[in-house]
């Protein structure tokens, strides 16, 4: 085999992990997309929760305290993880 057939399979090899990593960083973009949508849906309810929870704070529970903390580190967890696969 010569050294231009060679280089000419090598470079189809390199181009077919090219695409093929290319269609796999598309597709983990999107995934990291609808985690990020997920997350903003927590966010909203998070901060409805969070709202009410500082106009009754008198009459908030521990519970009910204990319930947005929690989703509180789940939404920090969660966007931490995109912020590690976006670096």
């Amino acid at each position: 085999m010569s050294l231009q057939e060679d280089l000419k399979k090598l470079a189809e090899k390199v181009k077919q992990y090219r695409d093929e990593a290319k269609v796999q960083l598309h597709l983990a973009k999107e995934d990291v997309k609808d985690e990020w949508d997920d997350l903003e849906q927590g966010w909203e309810k998070f901060r409805q929760k969070l709202d009410s929870i500082a106009h009754d704070a008198q009459e908030t529970s521990q519970e009910a305290g204990n319930t947005v903390r929690k989703l509180g580190e789940d939404l920090r967890e969660g966007y931490d993880r995109i912020r590690k696969k976006t670096k």
